[in-house]
This record gives C-alpha cells, sequence and structure tokens, in this order.
C-alpha cells in the first residue's frame, strides 16, 4: 500500500473512530429522550460553521443535489439512527448497521457500474459476523419500527456515499464546502421535526453544553469533512468498510471508560471486524488486457477493450492478432486506437 494512500485511508478512518465515542458522550452528558435534538445540535452548527469556513455556495444543479445529500446521509439518517437506536435492544441496532458495506458494493454496481468482487463479498460478511458478536447481546422480541428505521437508515446512509461518489464535487470545490452544504441541508430537515416530536428545547448544563461542542466539532464538522474527502479519493466500498469501526471504537470505550466487561466472543468479533476491515481497503487486482503467446508458441489473442474487433489496433505497445477466416492467427501492423 504506497504511503499516500495509507495515510488517506488513515485519516478517513479518524471519522467512524470518531462517530464511535457517540454513544458515551450521548448517554453520559447529554440531555435524555433527546435523539431529534441532539441530531440537530450535530448538525446544524456544524454545517453554518464549515459554510463559514469554505465561503462557496451551490450553484446550478448543486442546490437540489446538495439538498438529496443532506437529507440522505444526514436528515434522515440522523433521526432513523437515533430512533432505531432508541428501540432495538442489546446493540441490534449497531448489528444492522454493519450490513452497511454490503448495501454500498451492490448500489456501486447498479450505480457506478464497479463489479463486486469475491473478496468484497466476503470481507463485508465477515464484517457484519464480527460487529454482531460485539455488540450482540440476549433480549427479548425486536420491535418491528425499530428494525425498519435502522434497515432505513443504513439504506439512507449507503445511497447518501454511492450518490456522492457519482456526483462528485462541482470544479474549484473541496470536502470542506461540500460537508458544509449537507450538514446545513439536514440540520435544516432536521429542526421542524425535533420542534414538532420533542418541543422546545431543554435547559443545559456544563457537561451538556461540552458534550454538544464535542459532537458539533469534532464528532461532525471534522469527522464528516475527512469522510467526505475519503470518498472523494477512494472508492465508495472502500470507504463503508471503514464504518465498522465505530461500533469496534464503542465497544473498546465502554470497557475503558464506562467498565463494561468484554467477553472472548466479543474479542473475537472485534479481531473478525477489524480484519475485514483491513481488507476492504486492499486495492482490486487491475486487470490485464494485453496480447500473450499461447503454450506453443503460436499467438494467442487476449480479450481487451481496444482489441474486441478485427480491425488493427494498438494496445499499449502489443502487436494485435487477426485471425483469418480460415482460423490461423496472423500478426498485423498496428494503428492508434480510436475507441
Amino acid at each position: 500500500m504506497a504511503p499516500r494512500r495509507a495515510t488517506l485511508i488513515a485519516l478517513t478512518t479518524l471519522a467512524p473512530v470518531s462517530w464511535g465515542t457517540t454513544y458515551a458522550v450521548t448517554t453520559e452528558f447529554l440531555p435524555a429522550d433527546r435523539p431529534l435534538f441532539t441530531g440537530l445540535m450535530r448538525a446544524l452548527p456544524a454545517g453554518l460553521l464549515l459554510l463559514a469556513l469554505a465561503r462557496v455556495l451551490p450553484r446550478g444543479a448543486w442546490w437540489g443535489k446538495a439538498a438529496v445529500l443532506g437529507a440522505l446521509n444526514i436528515g434522515a439518517f440522523f433521526p432513523l439512527l437515533f430512533l432505531s437506536a432508541y428501540r432495538l435492544p442489546g446493540g441490534m441496532a449497531a448489528a444492522v448497521g454493519s450490513i452497511a458495506p454490503l448495501c454500498v458494493i451492490g448500489l456501486s454496481a447498479l450505480l457506478l457500474g464497479q463489479r463486486p468482487t469475491v473478496r468484497s463479498l466476503l470481507a463485508g460478511a465477515v464484517a457484519a459476523c464480527g460487529v454482531s458478536l460485539v455488540v450482540l447481546k440476549a433480549a427479548g422480541a425486536l420491535d418491528p419500527l425499530g428494525v425498519l428505521a435502522a434497515l432505513a437508515s443504513i439504506a439512507s446512509m449507503s445511497t447518501g456515499t454511492v450518490l456522492t461518489k457519482r456526483w462528485g464535487r462541482p470544479e474549484g470545490v473541496g470536502p470542506l464546502a461540500l460537508a458544509g452544504w449537507q450538514l446545513t441541508a439536514g440540520g435544516l430537515l432536521i429542526a421542524p421535526l425535533a420542534l414538532l416530536v420533542e418541543g422546545a428545547p431543554p435547559a443545559l448544563d456544563g457537561p451538556a453544553v461540552g458534550g454538544y461542542l464535542y459532537l458539533a466539532l469534532v464528532n461532525t464538522a471534522v469527522a464528516y469533512w475527512l469522510w467526505f474527502r475519503g470518498i472523494g479519493r477512494l472508492t465508495a466500498t472502500q470507504v463503508t468498510f471503514l464504518g465498522p469501526l465505530s461500533p469496534l471504537t464503542a465497544a473498546v470505550i465502554g470497557w475503558a471508560a464506562l467498565g463494561e466487561a468484554l467477553t472472548p466472543w466479543q474479542l473475537a468479533g472485534m479481531a473478525l471486524a477489524f480484519g475485514a476491515t483491513m481488507a476492504g481497503q486492499l486495492a482490486p487486482a487491475p486487470r490485464r488486457k494485453v496480447l500473450e503467446r499461447g503454450e506453443r508458441g503460436e499467438p494467442e489473442r487476449k480479450a481487451s477493450r481496444c482489441c474486441d474487433t478485427m480491425a488493427p489496433v494498438e494496445c499499449r505497445g502489443i502487436r494485435e492478432v487477426r485471425y483469418s477466416p480460415a482460423g490461423r492467427a496472423a500478426p498485423h501492423p498496428v494503428r492508434s486506437c480510436q475507441r
């Protein structure tokens, strides 16, 4: 792995690691039963801060694109995520969320034309199993609304990730502005919902103010800037394979800071999920599009996008083999490939 690419992956990793601290901060410092208000305080202040720093507003079609991405990645994702977390027991929401890499693999094939590999599918399955071992605990009947909310949150975030990769960024616009657009749009969508469902904002003490400042600045503004920066430079599948680090971070913090015990099964799950995350960062093997010779010294024609016709073409300096009607191969001079 090249040093620059390894640095890029390491910086992008900081986003899901930061998101893994959300549970501890929420339960220890923030008002209880205020998921929409918490989502609003994460998104809107962070978005406005990034907009002030970037000083770039969307233009033309990007007003609509920013609204769509903001709704998928923030406005819908945050409320659905908190709803599932409140209604599902024993880390079930995180377990459902661990299928996100498989969702992104499927959507990437559909929207980006990226053919899924056996390695990525296996890594996605292993990551889901590993996270499930870490977060699942014995529980009673599952709440149907909570399960639907968890599935919807994953569908929303996965679609937003793939569309962010598909649409890219306008020329001259960096990830800072893109993150600011989406966080602001998402926060504006959450605001009326929070007011209607939860009423007026609660009174905040010192720890709550500090917790909200951390969530807005570090957990959201910096984290989403790094996340969208990573999406722009890595494949959508590689980025989403970093997602399982979030519940793993939450489990480690629960053990180190909150006194929660880790069982051998949870440790095994951590190893599986971390190994799957590393496997998801491996670049796919490049396809060889060259012409090689057969076993008996006879030219053998290999399939290539620019060598699929019978016309003489040039493929990176390798001569093309043209087949006569009788089935005998004969070399022909090469020209520039016009396709």
